[in-house]
């Protein structure tokens, strides 16, 4: 009798483990925004992904013409959601204005609107 209980509960464990749950862990994917410039101005965009480690640009001093947006691809967290942190000011050095902003639980084809709404201070991420 004992040599047929342990095939039972070898057979039993190795069901068990084959119905836990395998989905792969949404922090290995990647979530895709819009980075729209909300202004007539052409502004000078930088955008870092605050989930990357460490986190870094993942758009670096770029231009972006008025009413115009870029894709950009950024690290999913824990909860599936991207999280940047943007830093704009105005390409026209006679009117120069900057804006700055932390946007968290993002989803595909978000968008993440960028303005230059302030006098410019340093930030850092």
């Amino acid at each position: 009798m004992h040599t047929i209980i342990q095939p039972v509960i070898i057979l039993s464990l190795s069901l068990m483990l084959m119905l836990l749950p395998t989905t792969a862990a949404p922090a290995d994917d990647a979530v895709t925004i819009r980075v729209y410039n909300d202004n007539a101005d052409v502004m000078v965009v930088t955008v870092y992904d605050m989930n990357a480690q460490p986190p870094g640009a993942v758009l670096a001093s770029r231009r972006i013409n008025g009413f115009a947006w870029i894709p950009v691809s950024v690290t999913a967290g824990a909860a599936g959601n991207g999280h940047v942190m943007w830093i704009a000011r105005t390409a026209d050095a006679t009117f120069h204005r900057c804006g700055n902003q932390d946007r968290r639980g993002l989803s595909n084809d978000d968008s993440v609107g960028v303005f230059a709404d302030s006098r410019c201070i340093k930030i850092t991420p």
